[in-house]
């Protein structure tokens, strides 16, 4: 059953909202059997609460988003991942992503990236029609109090989106704009400064953690917002809020707020290893919110996805020589690229950071009661498998995510039921680390914080060496946060945020490519996507030009585009 209000459409699209008046008015007098009417949602609170519990889902709006179950906040789960469009990886069969990558982006061609901005402003003006009808509920104060908390932790989620993708949003608010209103209004197209972007979300958040429960327990479900979910939220903003290219917050605030939900002490580093996390269908200690997926219900099915030719997989989204490049030896705990660090280039895939085995597979990786081979001539997982159409473009298949216990062969229904996380403690320790070394230097406690993740369990990296600088720990946090968040949408923000972009982004997209001769192989790095490139604008996305038209050219498009 689908719970929606009587116009779930983006406020500031004005045509549109015109377009639905028309349709509207035509058929005032036929009762839709396939949704609830407001006057049942708003007289029944089991009906409410459904209505609640839907905004954190979106409309499907491009062929590719999800399958079978909505998309969520961010893109998660999704045939091209988020980190196609950066140095992680790479989108075997394009779905829209190389042209990001080849900075290519346009008002009118915005790829995987186009759908952003209308799915945000749906979702608020959904939010702003609970907010401001559910004190009509027939429920306790307290249930109330509750989903208000609930709604304003989702609201603010959806200009968090906004913003780290467009910067300068438009504020709209408690208002819930009816057609009967004024739709050419200058209020619904102005967009405010980040400053206030930030302030409004972190504002909201902060009314959130008052009334979230500080646990999902009894009617709270598993995967809706708690404290916790609300204060990481405020954290991660206050930290891009700081960053070079927001300049609207400080370092400061920005390692409070991470702080904070450190000291709750309600989380902890996932005793059972890095890589199970990933594979879990439901919360670990280091899960502060995510996103959980039914049994026995069509879903994106990552395994055949994402994995190797020969398996009869579709390759998917295929981890770049780039990200293999960052991750340190065990040993040592030095880059590679160190003479004494113990890196073997003919030999480049022994000792690594046991987190490189988690996430990726590699030629020789085991897998599946087998071992990927990606080597030519005839490697099973090579252009001289089977199933070649699918080969990795890199040398390499995605390993994180992936259920081994899961089919490939034939997964419908069985497979995607992995729990997305879109905040783990390791993240705020991140943060926290990233913060407190900008506002005061690399005191004992950012170290604790950057060694509490090296060493966790099945992991076991040397601490960083004593004595660094706060721009030699600057460079060791970023590295860190590049192998331990990997492949789940922190890195395309983080480049752009730092204002690092013009390197990263216009490396070559380097895989490899590996010759066997006998029992030897050779190494060679091959570029797997001719013209990856980066400018300026492309620190925003463009609004598409569909919002700008609808809004009869008011709506200011982003510099450059």
């Amino acid at each position: 059953m689908k719970f929606f209000n009587h116009i779930t459409i983006p406020a500031v699209l004005a045509a549109t909202v015109l377009l639905v008046s028309a349709c509207k008015e035509n058929f005032l007098d036929v009762v839709p059997t396939d949704r609830v009417s407001d006057a049942s949602i708003l007289s029944d609170s089991v009906l409410f609460e459904a209505y609640v519990t839907n905004r954190y889902m979106g409309t499907r709006l491009t062929e590719k988003e999800a399958e079978g179950t909505l998309p969520g906040f961010g893109r998660g789960f999704e045939y091209a991942l988020w980190s196609s469009v950066t140095d992680e990886s790479i989108y075997n069969n394009d779905d829209n992503t190389w042209l990001i990558q080849r900075g290519q982006l346009a008002p009118e061609n915005t790829g995987i990236a186009g759908t952003i901005w209308g799915r945000s402003y749906r979702s608020i003006r959904e939010i702003n029609y609970a907010l401001a009808n559910v004190d009509k509920v027939p429920m306790s104060e307290g249930r109330k109090r509750n989903l208000k908390a609930e709604l304003q932790f989702i609201r603010a989620f959806r200009y968090h989106d906004l913003i780290r993708n467009y910067g300068r949003v438009v504020l709209l608010g408690d208002k819930v704009y009816e057609i009967s209103d004024n739709l050419t209004s200058p209020e619904l197209f102005t967009r405010s400064d980040i400053k206030a972007g930030i302030d409004y979300a972190v504002a909201q958040l902060d009314e959130a953690i008052a009334g979230l429960p500080a646990t999902n327990t009894n009617s709270w479900a598993l995967g809706r917002a708690t404290k916790g979910a609300a204060m990481a939220l405020k954290a991660r903003m206050l930290l891009y809020g700081a960053s070079p290219l927001y300049n609207a917050a400080t370092w400061q605030a920005a390692a409070a707020a991470a702080k904070a939900v450190m000291d709750l002490n309600q989380y902890s580093l996932s005793s059972g290893g890095y890589g199970p996390m990933f594979t879990t269908t439901s919360y670990n200690s280091e899960i502060i919110f995510g996103r959980l997926y039914a049994q026995g219900a069509r879903h994106v099915c990552l395994e055949i996805a994402n994995g190797p030719n020969s398996y009869n997989a579709w390759g998917g989204n295929v981890p770049l020589q780039n990200m293999v490049d960052a991750y340190e030896m065990a040993a040592t705990g030095l880059p590679i690229s160190n003479p004494v660090s113990g890196y073997n280039p003919q030999n480049p895939y022994v000792g690594r950071d046991p987190r490189f085995y988690a996430t990726i597979l590699y030629n020789d990786a085991p897998y599946r009661n087998s071992i990927i081979q990606t080597f030519t001539p005839g490697g099973k997982d090579s252009k001289d498998g089977p199933s070649n159409w699918n080969t990795s473009k890199t040398g390499y298949y995605l390993k994180k995510f992936m259920n081994d216990n899961l089919p490939i062969d034939n997964p419908w229904d069985i497979a995607g039921t992995q729990t997305w996380i879109y905040f783990r403690l390791a993240e705020v320790l991140l943060n926290y680390a990233e913060a407190q070394n900008e506002a005061v230097g690399p005191d004992a406690s950012v170290y604790a914080a950057v060694n509490a993740i090296r060493q966790r369990p099945g992991v076991n990296m040397p601490a960083l060496p004593t004595g660094l600088t706060q721009i030699q720990m600057r460079e060791r946090i970023r590295n860190e946060r590049r192998v331990e968040l990997a492949f789940e949408e922190h890195r395309y923000y983080d480049v752009r945020r730092w204002k690092i972009a013009p390197q990263t982004e216009n490396a070559p997209a380097y895989g490899v490519e590996i010759n066997k001769t006998g029992n030897a192989y050779t190494y060679k790095a091959k570029e797997a996507l001719t013209g990856r490139s980066f400018s300026e604008k492309q620190y925003w996305l463009p609004i598409p030009r569909a919002e700008i038209q609808a809004s009869n050219n008011q709506l200011e498009q982003n510099p450059g585009y």
